[in-house]
């Protein structure tokens, strides 16, 4: 079959974006990797750093693999800002599951090109392969200095993913030109200076990855979160060609599914089945319910009302709860908007070190931001 029937396919299937690049391997991408991960810029971060080798090798993930198709999918969607109260911010792209639209376009043109005696394989949301870099080679845009890939004319609100296939299909196009220019908002942007340098990411500052990444939320990066429970779209949201998008073309609105703000209080009450009933969709550290807990707790103490009675009765539950990493970030929390005398209240009783730590952390003032860094963005 041709590759505009692919590319049709695609489109109607549910894809923005569709290119095709050879199969052979990222070298580049490979070293920059293995570059970054001995400088410890990976800050632990599996899901691109742990197999370089495997993820920049389509060959590893279909033997005789021989071209990419590659999909673009927008998730810029706009919608109302949060009601009163205290909520939690989410990033755009898990405002619903748009993986779910990617993964059956993808799949269909997969399924297409198996109907054709090919063998292929659909690669979505899946450390196998760097999507970004078979997306740059696909010629779908360039890398911005906020690492992400931007399409010419259409930003950056794109999540990616590739059909692996030993089907002959179109050689790479020309690399898109640079679109940056002299800009640097984002890497000024960023509420931690995660973006140490254009195009490079230390993820041990990056919101987004510390949101997904287990143990305690670093206590120099607390008042910085604002009120962000999941991701962050800083680094988008000051980019000049998104900016540019939303002026000509107004995103459209979420749909009734879109859920873009999360009652922290209501939250924190969840139990652990119904939170990752709602939302498992999301990246949660070993697939344990408290540290959803233990964000909510952070943008708690960041946006709360500390005389709002449902705050301070989520935040006396939490300082009683049995779990040493929750009650040690209800203290901070407590201790963030004012409300020593509850932190007073239980610190007699407490043994846990790390938690006797954050109390005596919290009596000395240690929780403001960073000097030098701003404290939460547009949250």
């Amino acid at each position: 079959m041709s590759p505009e029937e692919l590319s049709e396919l695609g489109r109607r299937s549910g894809l923005d974006a569709v290119g095709f690049a050879p199969a052979s391997p990222f070298e580049d991408t490979r070293r920059h990797l293995e570059e970054r991960k001995a400088a410890g810029l990976h800050g632990g971060m599996h899901f691109t750093y742990g197999n370089p080798a495997r993820s920049t090798d389509p060959a590893r993930s279909l033997p005789g693999a021989r071209s990419l198709v590659v999909g673009a999918r927008g998730y810029r969607r706009s919608a109302e800002e949060a009601p009163p109260g205290p909520w939690g911010q989410v990033a755009r792209y898990s405002w619903a599951d748009e993986y779910a639209v990617l993964r059956r376009a993808l799949g269909a043109v997969a399924d297409r090109l198996i109907a054709h005696g090919w063998a292929a394989r659909a690669l979505v949301d899946d450390n196998a392969l760097v999507d970004r870099e078979a997306a740059y080679r696909a010629g779908l845009g360039w890398y911005g200095k906020n690492t992400l890939l931007l399409l010419p004319g259409r930003g950056s609100w794109f999540i990616l993913g590739s059909v692996v296939t030993d089907a002959p299909l179109p050689p790479a196009p020309a690399p898109v030109a640079d679109g940056c220019g002299s800009c640097t908002r984002c890497l000024s942007g960023c509420p931690t200076g995660a973006l140490v340098a254009p195009g490079v990411l230390d993820a041990r500052r990056c919101l987004a990855w510390l949101l997904e990444a287990p143990g305690w939320f670093p206590r120099q990066y607390r008042r910085a979160l604002g009120n962000r429970i999941y991701g962050c779209d800083e680094c988008q949201e000051v980019c000049p060609p998104n900016r540019r998008e939303d002026r000509h073309h107004p995103a459209p609105p979420a749909g009734d599914d879109a859920e873009p703000w999360v009652d922290l209080v209501e939250l924190l009450a969840m139990a652990d089945d119904e939170l990752m009933h709602r939302f498992g969709r999301w990246y949660v550290p070993r697939r344990q319910p408290r540290y959803l807990r233990r964000n909510a707790l952070v943008a708690l103490g960041n946006c709360g009302d500390p005389a709002d009675t449902r705050v301070v009765n989520a935040l006396r539950g939490a300082l009683a709860d049995p779990d040493p990493l929750l009650r040690g970030h209800a203290v901070w929390a407590a201790s963030a908007l004012g409300r020593t005398d509850l932190v007073d209240a239980v610190a007699a009783a407490e043994s846990d070190p790390e938690v006797v730590e954050e109390i005596a952390a919290s009596r000395v003032g240690v929780a403001p931001v960073i000097v030098g860094l701003r404290a939460g963005g547009r949250a």
